[in-house]
């Protein structure tokens, strides 16, 4: 038994729209550099059009009946579509989680440098995600850990809404803030 084994020298595939002699539909649709439409065409005729007006022959929609096809210059084409990608990719805000932790007996003066902390990073964009660790005999008093996220709850209510209220997550409480 033999097994067939793909040519070494064989390219790999290709993303993006068929260019020049890549396009195998026998006619196209030609549309011009101009973005008049020139009609329907054999393929061979197009591609002569496109070298005689030094441009290339693009497929732009290849599941049309005939196919589209537009005379442009190619590397143009190119860097106009990478230069969209890099701008999409600019506009695009990454929303990172941020954590602060608290614990049950945490002092006053500790609540308002985390409060703070909490407020800073949603005025950034930011979501926060509380925990309050309990340790020991902490379990048996859940309901202070309950009484302290409600309160941070509460305090930054104008800036923030809770996307998920306090659960408790094994010895740990968790609560989720996002920006309004």
């Amino acid at each position: 038994m033999t097994i067939s084994k793909p040519p070494f020298n064989a390219a790999p595939g290709r993303e993006g729209p068929r260019v020049n002699d890549e396009i195998r539909a026998p006619q196209v649709r030609v549309i011009d550099a101009d973005g008049g439409m020139v009609g329907v065409m054999q393929t061979r005729e197009a591609l002569a059009r496109a070298f005689a007006a030094g441009l290339d022959l693009l497929e732009i929609s290849p599941t049309a009946e005939p196919p589209v096809a537009k005379i442009l210059d190619y590397g143009k084409f190119k860097y106009e579509q990478q230069k969209k990608r890099n701008e999409a990719r600019k506009k695009q805000k990454v929303i990172e989680i941020k954590e602060v932790k608290i614990r049950p007996g945490t002092g006053e003066h500790d609540y308002q440098t985390k409060r703070k902390a909490v407020l800073s990073f949603l005025e950034g964009g930011d979501k926060v995600k509380i925990s309050l660790r309990f340790k020991g005999r902490e379990m048996a008093h859940q309901e202070l850990g309950v009484k302290i996220m409600e309160r941070l709850r509460l305090d930054v209510e104008d800036v923030a809404k809770a996307e998920q209220m306090p659960r408790l997550e094994n010895r740990q409480m968790v609560m989720i803030l996002a920006p309004k």
